[in-house]
């Protein structure tokens, strides 16, 4: 059942058929999630219409890894995701705040402080109002290696 998902699309509000094709479930199934997890909560127009968020894409797809992937039971699954979503508010009132859908990137110290250390010494930045700013191109280099990893992150469809 190891089925790639397809990207998210950078959009404000998803339909059921679009949540379902994004997220590989039927849209009965996501009706029947809403009643079993309490969190997922899809806005409701005209005729009853929902539409969905993609933070609710994010959870809809955590939901299906845990019951399709990792084997839990539905009430397993509801456990779980509390224990998720407790951990997530415990980082943030520790002032921890991650993007939202992406694990914290942590930065290795010894490799900054190495290519820091290799520098043959600061050379200064050009941009407007930067002129007073030296920054160290071996600091430019890490950061720029680090955005890209980042950006590979993105592009790959988390």
């Amino acid at each position: 059942m190891e089925k790639t998902l397809p990207p998210i699309p950078v959009k404000r509000y998803f339909t059921i058929g679009e949540v379902g094709e994004l997220c590989g479930v039927k849209p009965h199934v996501l009706r029947y999630w809403e009643q079993e997890f309490t969190q997922l909560r899809p806005m409701k127009r005209r005729g009853n219409r929902r539409y969905y968020q993609h933070h609710e894409v994010l959870m809809i797809r955590r939901i299906r890894d845990l019951l399709y992937d990792q084997g839990f039971t539905i009430s397993g699954a509801r456990n779980k995701l509390q224990e998720l979503v407790q951990t997530e508010r415990d980082r943030r009132r520790a002032g921890e705040v991650p993007l939202e859908g992406m694990e914290a990137v942590e930065i290795d110290q010894e490799e900054f402080d190495a290519a820091v250390s290799e520098s043959d010494g600061p050379e200064s930045s050009a941009g407007a109002g930067l002129d007073d700013i030296e920054i160290p191109q071996a600091q430019l280099q890490y950061v720029r290696r680090e955005l890209q990893q980042i950006r590979e992150l993105l592009t790959s469809g988390l």
